[in-house]
């Protein structure tokens, strides 16, 4: 379906990169079908020389003949993005946004442009195991949303939604999700290290048990907690463990850090910067 496709990235980024990477290696989209812009040279130099694809120091450029144009800026950057390409894509175009925070109707409006697709992939993406939660505005049609689809599903899994507001709870879930996994793998690995590992076998226990335990949950699907009870023995070690996070308000601070990404994908979609320096 993609095959004589045309896809523009605005913003040569890691998840446009691994985006691009994935589109070639999984659907047959040729390099010279793929056009990256940036303003660094560096970048696009070393993107063309690892793919192939074709590179523009020119949004306006590089959008003439795209068929999917994918914005993949940082929050902060789209504004300038939007006024550089407004009435520049052809109306023919798909625009498809991975910018978190960003609503259809402003990046629409932004772009003078009606067929637009926002979506939230997270890391994973990178390695073909990504989920992706995506909506498009009323002006896409069956064609568009098949691109949409057919280019989301070659990262990993993709779930469509009718409500726009479920993306700002998708980036605080799966978008933002593996920064709570791997904070919690840290954290073990530091505790089997103080417990006397060497830290490369404290790693490889600590990833394989999370591989396992996600394998195991897909070989044999059951709510989670009753999984957790699986291996919780009366009195035993698992028992005392889980006792004290539960006493530590571990369930609370996990549910409390999901709501304050739930707030700042709110806060970049009105433009706020708030306090944060750094996404």
């Amino acid at each position: 379906m993609l095959d004589d496709v045309t896809f523009t990235f605005i913003g040569p980024g890691v998840m446009a990169e691994a985006m691009a990477g994935r589109l070639i290696d999984t659907t047959g989209v040729s390099p010279d079908h793929i056009i990256m812009s940036g303003p660094h040279e560096k970048r696009l130099a070393d993107l063309k020389t690892a793919y192939g694809v074709l590179t523009a120091t020119s949004n306006t450029d590089a959008v003439q003949n795209a068929d999917v144009v994918i914005l993949s800026v940082k929050p902060q950057s789209l504004q300038g993005v939007l006024d550089e390409l407004k009435g520049a894509i052809s109306p023919e175009a798909l625009v498809l946004s991975i910018v978190a925070g960003a609503r259809c109707h402003a990046i629409s409006a932004g772009l003078a442009h009606e067929a637009v697709v926002r979506s939230m992939p997270n890391t994973p993406a990178q390695v073909g195991q990504g989920i992706t939660v995506w909506t498009a505005s009323p002006a896409v049609g069956d064609v568009h949303k098949g691109y949409a689809r057919e280019t989301l599903k070659s990262f990993g899994e993709e779930v469509f939604v009718e409500k726009e507001e479920y993306l700002d709870m998708a980036t605080a879930l799966s978008g933002t999700g593996p920064a709570y996994v791997f904070l919690f793998m840290e954290a073990m690995v530091d505790a089997g290290v103080h417990l006397g590992f060497p830290r490369r076998i404290a790693e490889k226990l600590v990833v394989q048990t999370v591989k396992g335990s996600v394998a195991y949950y897909e070989d044999s699907p059951s709510h989670l907690a009753r999984l957790r009870n699986k291996v919780t023995s009366p009195g035993g070690t698992s028992a005392a463990a889980l006792y004290y996070l539960e006493k530590a308000g571990v369930r609370t601070a996990i549910s409390r850090a999901i709501w304050a990404a739930f707030e700042r994908s709110i806060e970049l979609g009105r433009g706020e910067r708030g306090d944060i320096q750094s996404e």
